[in-house]
């Protein structure tokens, strides 16, 4: 409670300024591009970055912050009218927001997503401003050997989770990031590595034009391979009444708003998974788990809020580990630094000023996504007949300058369109794109923790496996790995015996049209 004041400060400074002018536009400017099919939360952060150099770094962090809340949940409008999920993580909620919508009750499904968009993410700011000082100082007991297997960990379990059916390929992205990651000039003697005497590599590759490319470019391809889609003609109506009756759902929303927020904390797993988990423990408990996967408004709201909730569990390893939660946080993550801020173990100490400030933008933003969420469901229903090839077209323009402005090199152009084509092939052959890009931010902290580490012992390797978190972090490692292996599964398979699916549907067999390919997308 210590940190209330500042917090409420914080709150009155945006809401008393110019800043909740910004706050309301980028929120609305992240439904916007949420809901837009082929679109993507990490686009949209990825692409606002470019756009924030000359803003007072708090500032653009407001900006990002309500774009990557605002699109997250305006990804659930084209999830309920096209069952087409604007973002992976309204994967979940097209699996009965799109029947709703064919019923008739396309308000009242639009209703309910709001509020249990709120309430996810009310839920996940307040475990960020508890949990996050916690964490902090706990983090303060890390060294290098710790941080370096911390960086493993987030890789291999954003491997585990995002390619669900295959590990395998999620490790093998993961991995290929991190060989990315070690292009260019290593970060203790400056030595060049993997140049082969081009000088534009010196650098290595920027994050944004790779994430810009892996996501923005590739979407691009992907969308215009796909045929058009038809939005579901129904009735909006009864948008307030559904949106005050979801109140009964409340212990749907705390379930999982706190299932939302532990995947958004786990790094490189994300708002993907917190609303498959969230849904499958909603049917779990249910009264009637027949309804889920028809139109039923509980399996709805545990899948809006679980996603949503992701989004401020995902800020807390950006803030006190400076590892992301999910991609959209890498880019937000990748921001800040762009900024000028240095989130770490250390932030509560040197800047707490600008963590509580962050919290403030979290609820600020989901105020804002309330509002307009609830208020603008008929107008910014024309959004989604705005002719594709016009809005692919503009998306590939922004996509160009985005990566050109960075650095005003032209060789980060041909990155951004390099990446993009590796992600379209990657995704042809369902290799997750997340654990590639987890790899490439983790990649220098490896690295550099790696080497400061073996100088410190004098090449001595026992002081990564004897520390105590250390220890406990590669044996939470190897055990992931060895029970994900295929023999080991089938060999638990059958132990259990055959029993009746009574799960939630897997991501990479989901019902929506695009689901296959949303998983890996991060």
């Amino acid at each position: 409670m210590d940190g209330l004041p500042q917090l409420i400060a914080a709150i009155q400074n945006i809401l008393f300024s110019w800043q909740v002018v910004d706050a309301l536009w980028a929120t609305l400017l992240g439904i916007i591009v949420g809901m837009t099919p082929g679109l993507t939360a990490t686009l949209g952060v990825a692409l606002l970055t470019t756009l924030t150099f000359t803003m007072e770094p708090d500032n653009a962090i407001l900006v990002l912050v309500c774009m990557y809340i605002g699109a997250i949940y305006g990804g659930s409008r084209t999830a309920i009218l096209l069952n087409i999920p604007g973002t992976p993580a309204n994967a979940a909620t097209s699996l009965d927001g799109y029947p709703l919508a064919r019923s008739g009750h396309a308000g009242k499904a639009m209703a309910v997503a709001t509020t249990g968009s709120f309430m996810g993410s009310m839920i996940g700011m307040v475990a960020l401003a508890v949990v996050a000082p916690w964490l902090a100082e706990f983090a303060l007991e890390f060294g290098s050997f710790e941080f370096f297997w911390l960086a493993v960990f987030g890789v291999v379990i954003a491997g585990q989770l995002t390619a669900f059916d295959d590990p395998i390929r999620g490790w093998i992205s993961g991995f290929f990031g991190l060989l990315i990651a070690m292009v260019g000039q290593e970060s203790i003697h400056a030595y060049q590595r993997f140049v082969y005497g081009w000088s534009d590599l010196s650098g290595g590759f920027g994050l944004l034009p790779v994430l810009v490319g892996a996501f923005g470019f590739s979407e691009i391809i992907s969308v215009m391979r796909q045929e058009s889609h038809v939005m579901i003609q129904s009735k909006v109506s009864g948008v307030m009444r559904s949106a005050l009756g979801a109140v009964r759902y409340v212990r749907t929303w705390v379930r999982s708003g706190i299932i939302g927020t532990f995947m958004g904390i786990v790094p490189g797993v994300g708002e993907d998974m917190g609303a498959w988990v969230s849904y499958a423990a909603a049917r779990r408990v249910s009264r009637d788990p027949d309804s889920y996967g028809k139109g039923s408004t509980e399996g709805l709201v545990a899948a809006e809020t679980g996603n949503n909730a992701a989004v401020p569990g995902a800020l807390i390893p950006v803030l006190t580990l400076a590892i992301p939660g999910s991609a959209p946080a890498a880019v937000l993550l990748a921001a800040m630094v762009i900024h000028g801020i240095r989130p770490g173990p250390l932030i509560m100490i040197q800047q707490p000023e600008f963590f509580y400030q962050v919290v403030a933008m979290v609820f600020v933003a989901t105020c804002c996504m309330l509002v307009l969420g609830l208020a603008l469901i008929r107008p910014m229903l024309f959004i989604l007949k705005v002719r594709r090839e016009w809005l692919m077209g503009s998306i590939f323009v922004l996509c160009a300058v985005g990566a050109y402005a960075i650095a005003g090199r032209l060789f980060d152009v041909w990155v951004m369109l390099a990446f993009g084509v590796l992600g379209f092939v990657m995704r042809e052959m369902r290799f997750p794109l997340a654990p590639m890009i987890l790899g490439v931010v983790l990649g220098p902290i490896l690295d550099a923790n790696l080497r400061r580490s073996l100088v410190l012992t004098d090449g001595d390797l026992a002081p990564f496996f004897m520390r105590p978190i250390s220890a406990v972090l590669w044996i939470t490692i190897l055990t992931l790995i060895i029970v994900s292996l295929p023999p080991v599964q089938r060999w638990f398979a059958r132990l259990r015996g055959p029993r009746p699916s009574d799960a939630a549907p897997d991501p990479g067999t989901a019902s929506p049209r695009t689901a296959s390919r949303e998983s890996p997308r991060g």
